[in-house]
């Protein structure tokens, strides 16, 4: 049985308007998981508060099999966190925040923060103020990738960045997950966890809905394009069914209403179609 690197249990987090419900899912060694939901969703609430950066009122959390409350020093020491609401000293050169950085961590690699430096095309003269939003996101990456981190929790790391600087990211990630490094990163952007995720967690309205493997995830849906028509006639096993361009489209269950044929359904469409359902149902 794969060693479980991250384990949530009923974490709870309540605000005047918006309530964390029971979360939990877990995550295993050398596995990339995407977690998704719509803004406000619940997904930097769950982020932050499973590293205590926010206080949940109710739950737990275990990293490498240890209770965070018990061994939070131990723990930080062998994760790493990127926020992409992360501020650094804005007038101050990377290079002299890395030297403080560094100075944090016995098992600082030189070697791949040089290697990171060169494929992000990072300039250590720079100052963070001089940097855009989307560089500020690959020096962040930069650090946390450098000190030999056995799990990266990232909230939107490819937000601000180009196709091609996105691309390269994953492939990142994929080099890591290969080395036995677990990651968990919040994302809009669905297409990365088609080309990386081995698993996808989907939170809605605070409430986990789901947490599978991504390839099970594809065999449970297919996507169908249906006229008005179709629609109306088929509506009682159609999820999310939607104005689409022409006609309409929806998710059916896999071996529901065959004779729609449809096609293999992409994260995206699993995700706007389930929204929509729930947003009906409503």
């Amino acid at each position: 049985m794969a060693e479980k690197v991250l384990e949530l249990r009923g974490l709870c987090k309540e605000y005047p308007s918006f309530r964390l419900k029971d979360a939990g899912f877990s995550l295993s060694r050398g596995r990339i998981m995407g977690f998704i939901g719509r803004n406000g969703a619940g997904k930097t609430t769950t982020l932050k508060s499973m590293l205590n950066i926010v206080h949940p009122s109710a739950g737990t959390v275990a990293f490498f099999g240890l209770a965070f409350a018990e061994h939070e020093q131990e723990i930080k020491r062998r994760i790493a966190f990127v926020s992409g609401g992360a501020n650094y000293y804005p007038n101050k050169k990377l290079s002299a925040i890395t030297a403080v950085t560094r100075s944090f961590y016995d098992n600082w690699d030189e070697a791949a923060y040089r290697r990171y430096l060169k494929l992000f095309a990072l300039d250590e003269s720079k100052t963070p103020k001089a940097l855009s939003a989307g560089m500020q996101v690959k020096y962040a990456l930069a650090l946390a990738l450098s000190h030999r981190a056995e799990l990266l929790i990232l909230d939107e790391p490819t937000s601000g960045l180009d196709p091609v600087s996105r691309d390269e990211l994953c492939g990142v990630f994929l080099d890591l997950a290969d080395e036995g490094v677990s990651i968990l990163f919040s994302t809009h952007i669905t297409e990365d966890l088609d080309k990386c995720a081995d698993d996808v967690t989907y939170i809605r309205n605070g409430e986990i809905v789901f947490s599978l493997p991504l390839g099970e995830l594809r065999e449970k849906y297919r996507t169908v394009e249906l006229t008005a028509e179709q629609a109306e006639r088929y509506k009682s096993s159609l999820i999310g069914c939607k104005r689409a361009k022409e006609g309409f489209t929806a998710l059916v269950e896999r071996g529901a209403c065959e004779e729609l044929g449809g096609h293999a359904s992409d994260l995206e469409e699993i995700m706007v179609h389930l929204d929509r359902e729930a947003r009906d149902d409503g």
